[in-house]
């Protein structure tokens, strides 16, 4: 069992700027540590949950169905177009954000907004489905199975709260209000980017 080579993987591509980390960074900006944890809770939840289906080859049963993927896929593409117009709606708002009237949601709603962030993302379907072909043997016990989804639950559990607890620091949320235009700019580009490549895309094979 190449638990390190997994392990690195999973870190490089948890811990790269992607939608998920985008969120958390906006999030933990724009509405606090808590709300910004909360999200990172959801997005780890995702991953637990798309870790153990690789494990146990539920992913392969779903990469299948063709019909199950391709809802999956135009529905995560769907919900980062919609984050994509919500960011450029406020990039193109005029004026500075006070950080005392922002709007901060409940700890329920940004949890489940990070969860369905991670759940109708279809690469993470096909990251872990490939992470568990590449690291782990053919015959492994289920022990050895419940090892790396620990391990790996637990490390993007770190990147994602780490994420949260840097975003969220008074400096941080300073430059927001001050620049926050310029951050929902990029916001909007790189969802709206990774909404249109992932609608775009088809699975080969």
């Amino acid at each position: 069992m190449e638990l390190p080579l997994i392990l690195l993987a999973a870190l490089v591509a948890t811990g790269s700027p992607g939608p998920a980390i985008l969120a958390i960074a906006g999030t933990s900006m724009t509405s606090g540590r808590s709300a910004g944890l909360a999200v990172a809770s959801g997005v780890t939840t995702g991953s637990w949950m798309w870790s153990a289906m690789a494990a146990f080859g539920l992913g392969a049963i779903m990469l299948s169905h063709v019909w199950l993927f391709e809802t999956i896929r135009i529905a995560g593409a769907g919900y980062l177009l919609f984050l994509a117009f919500k960011s450029a709606r406020a990039a193109l708002r005029p004026g500075s954000m006070a950080i005392t009237g922002r709007h901060i949601p409940s700890l329920r709603r940004a949890y489940g907004n990070g969860l369905a962030l991670h759940l109708t993302n279809p690469k993470a379907i096909l990251f872990f489905g490939s992470l568990f072909s590449l690291g782990v043997p053919p015959g492994a016990t289920w022990e050895h199975l419940a090892v790396i989804i620990a391990a790996v639950g637990i490390q993007s559990a770190l990147v994602f709260h780490g994420y949260a607890l840097l975003f969220s620091n008074p400096r941080m949320i300073s430059a927001y209000s001050r620049f926050h235009r310029w951050f929902e700019a990029v916001f909007a580009c790189v969802f709206g980017a990774a909404g249109l490549k992932i609608l775009t895309a088809r699975l080969d094979g």
